[in-house]
Order: C-alpha cells, then structure tokens, then sequence
C-alpha cells in the first residue's frame, strides 16, 4: 500500500568519517615511529614484556592501517551490487582487531610458559626506559582517538589498542623496576601473563560486538518492545509486524516494518500515518534509516504466490 524510506545521516556520518581519518593518520605516524625503537630496545634488553608490548605495537600499527582502510572503503558509493555501499568494512576492521588482539594474547602465554620455566636475564634498566617512551606514544594515541571511540566501532577497536597497549607499557616499566632493584628475573614473564589478560579482556567486548553487527542483532541501545509500543501508539496503526532494527555501521542504524493501518483511509492516503511513524522513530529512538510498509487490515502478503500457484494448476488439468 506504501513505503517509507527516509536517508538523512549520510552527510553528518561523513564529517565524522574525515574527523577520524586525521586522528587515525596522526596516531599511527607516531606509533610507527616508536615501534622500531621498541623492538631493537626489546631485542638489546632480551625482555619478554617488552617484546610482547612491541608486538602489540605492530598490531596497534596494522590496527590504525587496517581501520584508516576501512574508512577509506566505506566513503565508497553504494552500486547496484552493494546497496548499502561498503559500510561493513568498518565493522570487518573492528572483528580483525579483536580477532588479532586475541592472537598475540595466545602467543605471550606461550612464551611466558617458556620464560618461567628457563628464566633469562634481562636488563631491567633498559626495559623501563623504553617503556616510558612507549607510554607516552600510547597516551597520546588514546588522547587523539579519544573523540571518535563512541563515534565508530571501528575507531573503538584501534582505541582499545592503545589502551592495553598503554597499560602495557606500565607493566613493562613495573616488571624492569623488579629486575633491575631486585633482580627478579621471573618479573619479566609474570608481567607478560598480566597484559595477555588485560588484552583478552579488552577485545571481548569488540569481538562479541562486531560479530553482533554482522548478525544484525538489534542494537544494546534499542529496546524492541519500546519501538514496537511506540509505532503502535500513532494514531491509526492497528498492529506491527515484522519488525527488524539492525545495525548497518557504527552510528548508522536501520528498521523495518510492516504496519496495519484501520478505517483511516483519509490520514493513510495522505501519508499523515507514516509522517507520524518517521517522527516518533526518529525523535524517541534517534533511527533515521527506515523503511516501512503500510497494509491495510486483513492484508494478505502471500496471497499472490496462492492465487498463481492455483492458476498453474487450473493450466495443467489437475
């Protein structure tokens, strides 16, 4: 009987786009920088926990890449082929990063076993001085991601990097003070188990997140039974059915529906009904994708596969 399809967010979205492609572009320059110094100080200093932060750096670097790509990817048009452009990248990004955190988190565990069964020692010295600097080069990636983390998934994940990365770095500096006061050689792998932890516990949250997204479960934010409670309060609206909200992209929202109108033919012909949906969805629940079928009581869906299927059958004699 009628649709509704309303795109109003595509201009904001794409400022937000160019706002994190410069924080993104500032963040890994630095991190690129620091992760040399830290892997020839890690190797110099033969430290597990410096090395493990260093190779949390290299993903923090290939993160910032990967999520600076999958912005560049989503600023692509939508095809025939790819209605809703490449929107997804982003979230694909942000299951990679989570994906790689949990690799590297494996990996240390692995190595600290290693290390706590045939203790090496290590220049505790050393390992504190490159970890102050890795420190600081986190601090100030968190600082720069710090307004696009509620923005976009994917930006959270490069943020979630440098978290742990950061936190890292404090346990790295924390287990060379060990070393190089008491000679605490196990510091070193202890301090190790302690960030694959922090890092498993970090990317938890993204993972089940992302995957979340391409699922299209409804989003945490939405609840359901409000947004079914609001549409039918519109005057007019008899039932609502088939009602779908799903995330697109970070910040990027859609719903369908199907909505049963009464003996309002005035106010349904008019387009006042759905007026009134668009503005209730948008106003209470802040979804500006929508897409929404008005039908008319004891609308049949199905009834024109029927009624064909019935013609085959009178075509061929049965």
């Amino acid at each position: 009987m009628g649709a509704g399809h309303h795109h109003g967010h595509g201009h904001s979205h794409s400022h937000g786009a160019a706002r994190n492609t410069r924080r993104l572009k500032l963040t890994l320059a630095l991190a690129a920088v620091y992760l040399v110094a830290e892997v020839v100080g890690g190797i110099l200093a033969n430290s597990l926990a410096l090395l493990a932060d260093a190779g949390h750096m290299l993903s923090d670097v290939g993160a910032l890449a990967l999520s600076l790509f999958a912005i560049w990817m989503a600023q692509k048009p939508a095809t025939p082929r790819r209605t809703f452009g490449y929107h997804r990248t982003e979230i694909l990004a942000a299951l990679a990063n989570a994906a790689t955190l949990i690799a590297i988190a494996l990996f240390i565990f692995v190595e600290a076993w290693h290390r706590f069964r045939a203790p090496e020692p290590v220049a505790g010295l050393t390992v504190m001085i490159i970890a102050v600097g890795g420190l600081a080069v986190n601090v100030a990636g968190l600082v720069i991601l710090h307004g696009g983390r509620d923005e976009s998934l994917n930006i959270r994940g490069a943020w979630l990097h440098l978290l742990t990365d950061a936190l890292g770095s404090v346990g790295a500096i924390t287990g060379g003070l060990l070393i190089w006061a008491f000679g605490w050689a196990w510091a070193d792998p202890a301090v190790s188990v302690a960030i694959a932890v922090l890092v498993l516990y970090s990317s938890w949250h993204l993972l089940k997140e992302s995957v979340g997204v391409l699922l299209e479960g409804t989003p945490a934010h939405i609840d359901l039974g409000a947004v079914r409670g609001a549409m039918l309060g519109v005057d007019g609206v008899e039932d609502v059915h088939d009602l779908h909200v799903w995330t697109i992209t970070s910040g990027l929202d859609a719903l369908s529906a199907h909505a049963v109108v009464g003996e309002r033919m005035e106010r349904r012909h008019s387009g006042e009904i759905l007026a009134d949906l668009h503005c209730v969805l948008h106003d209470r629940f802040g979804l500006h994708h929508l897409t929404i079928q008005i039908e008319p009581r004891d609308f049949e869906e199905h009834r024109c596969v029927a009624l064909g299927r019935a013609e085959e059958h009178v075509e061929a004699g049965v």
